[in-house]
């Protein structure tokens, strides 16, 4: 497995855990970073957000020693606010290693407001976000993106010759249209010629929930890097296993007990990151992939859907192995 550098950024390794809203919090990235994560992002931040000061986006930003190096993704459409962004993040957290700018969120609620995968359909205005964030910066800036609006506007190779001539050090491609949403199939060939349309590195997305589906991806692509997003969720030995398995190494899947030593890690880390309320709140639909398959995970899962303290959660968990 090689090493993949974005600008002047050396990564220990490939695989890079992908920013997923709601999920992509400390606990989880500073567990997938000691899993194998080659790079962490952050959730989403609002450009906005961070341009009115809103205090929301300095919790988001927040990182730990270990996830060195670590990036933020930004969204929005206006060059000038994601430019003020940008650099405002950068100053108020040094430790911030790479600018991630969002061309691929599918929701309504980002794309209704020309953010995310809307500025696919605006290739020009993409472009320029790109200068002005890379010209105001020394972190490297690069571009999520998905394949394309729909099946039939599949520009993604040409946006990224854009964005690399306009400053971006790498494109992360996930191989599906904005109107798929996460549905499949993911589109290989869309990817790959992604990679034959820029000398920047390509990073695949989508669709990779084992070993196997990453070498498949690499395979069938040529591109340079992993991005890992739903296949993390209640799984972050996935990085250990692609790692492996591109080194040549035996693939070992984890028991149940290290599976459920992790669980309860998980639990602790976000009650103490988030305190107990928001921590258990947002834990429990995890918890819920962590476990699943072990006899008895339906009806820890009832339990721990009704649960309200960290002790309950982590009792039901560790019932599960007796």
């Amino acid at each position: 497995m090689h090493n993949l550098t974005i600008g002047n950024t050396v990564l220990d390794g490939m695989l890079v855990l992908a920013p997923m809203a709601g999920f992509t919090d400390l606990s989880f990235r500073t567990i997938c970073k000691r899993f194998g994560a080659s790079l962490t992002v952050s959730e989403m931040i609002s450009a906005k957000g961070v341009f009115y000061n809103d205090k929301k986006t300095d919790l988001l930003a927040a990182s730990s020693p270990s996830e060195k190096p670590f990036a933020v993704q930004i969204f929005g459409s206006e060059p000038d606010v994601m430019t003020v962004a940008a650099v405002s993040l950068l100053e108020r957290h040094p430790e911030i290693g790479i600018i991630d700018i969002n061309m691929g969120c599918p929701m309504p609620k980002i794309t209704g407001n020309g953010d995310g995968s809307a500025l696919m359909k605006n290739p020009a205005l993409a472009g320029h976000i790109v200068a002005a964030v890379s010209g105001a910066i020394n972190a490297p800036t690069t571009v999520k993106m998905r394949t394309g609006w729909d099946e039939s506007s599949l520009n993604a190779p040409h946006l990224a010759e854009i964005c690399a001539a306009n400053g971006a050090a790498a494109i992360c491609v996930h191989g599906r249209t904005r109107s798929q949403l996460y549905r499949p199939p993911i589109d290989f060939e869309t990817i790959k010629k992604v990679k034959k349309a820029v000398t920047i590195p390509v990073i695949a997305n989508g669709g990779i929930y084992s070993a196997e589906d990453a070498i498949s991806m690499l395979e069938k692509t040529g591109c340079d890097g992993l991005a890992i997003g739903q296949g993390a969720l209640g799984n972050p030995f996935i990085f250990r296993e692609i790692a492996d398995a591109l080194s040549g190494r035996q693939v070992i899947k984890p028991e149940p007990d290290e599976i459920i030593a992790l669980a309860s890690e998980h639990v602790r880390m976000i009650c103490t990151d988030k305190g107990e309320h928001t921590g258990v709140k947002e834990i429990r639909k995890q918890l819920g992939w962590y476990i699943k398959g072990m006899p008895g995970a339906a009806d820890a899962r009832k339990k721990i859907n009704c649960a309200e303290t960290e002790e309950a959660l982590l009792c039901i968990l560790d019932s599960l192995l007796h």
